[in-house]
């Protein structure tokens, strides 16, 4: 008789759980999937997303406002930017002349804009940056300076 009741409770059991079960896919099957048909549409990023960080252009001149006072690339503890500058004559100021960064390497601290004094810095509102590449992460911002519109 007691074998009778176990295997009774067992089935009423596995028969409510198996209702609870379908009753939550039939709730979740009526309402509007959070996910969005990735290719097609994108999803809007938030006011605080960081990307990898990126120069800001002069709106003046078009030329980035780094001064390649290396304040960004000492204050780097990943070591992933490399600069390098020179003083053409009858310039103001020096202008860069290499800008890579290293994004395989960078952990987005964000010190480097931090340090920036010139406001020469920004993190980018770039986020697709899939690829299985290593090369694909290795970015010169001189170049992508000029591609970029005015903000």
């Amino acid at each position: 008789m007691c074998a009778m009741w176990k295997y009774l409770k067992e089935n009423i059991t596995g028969s409510w759980s198996l209702v609870v079960g379908m009753w939550i896919t039939l709730r979740h099957l009526l309402i509007r999937p959070v996910t969005v048909n990735y290719p097609y549409e994108t999803l809007r990023m938030t006011e605080r997303f960081r990307g990898h960080v990126e120069l800001i252009r002069n709106n003046e001149n078009g030329m980035p406002n780094c001064v390649v006072c290396m304040a960004c690339q000492k204050a780097c503890p990943s070591n992933c930017i490399q600069i390098e500058g020179q003083k053409p004559e009858g310039a103001p100021r020096r202008i860069p002349t290499l800008f890579m960064l290293d994004f395989t390497t960078c952990s987005l601290c964000g010190l480097c804009v931090e340090s920036c004094k010139f406001n020469a810095l920004r993190y980018s509102r770039e986020y697709n940056l899939a690829s299985l590449r290593k090369e694909d992460y290795q970015i010169d911002l001189l170049e992508r300076v000029g591609k970029e519109p005015f903000s």
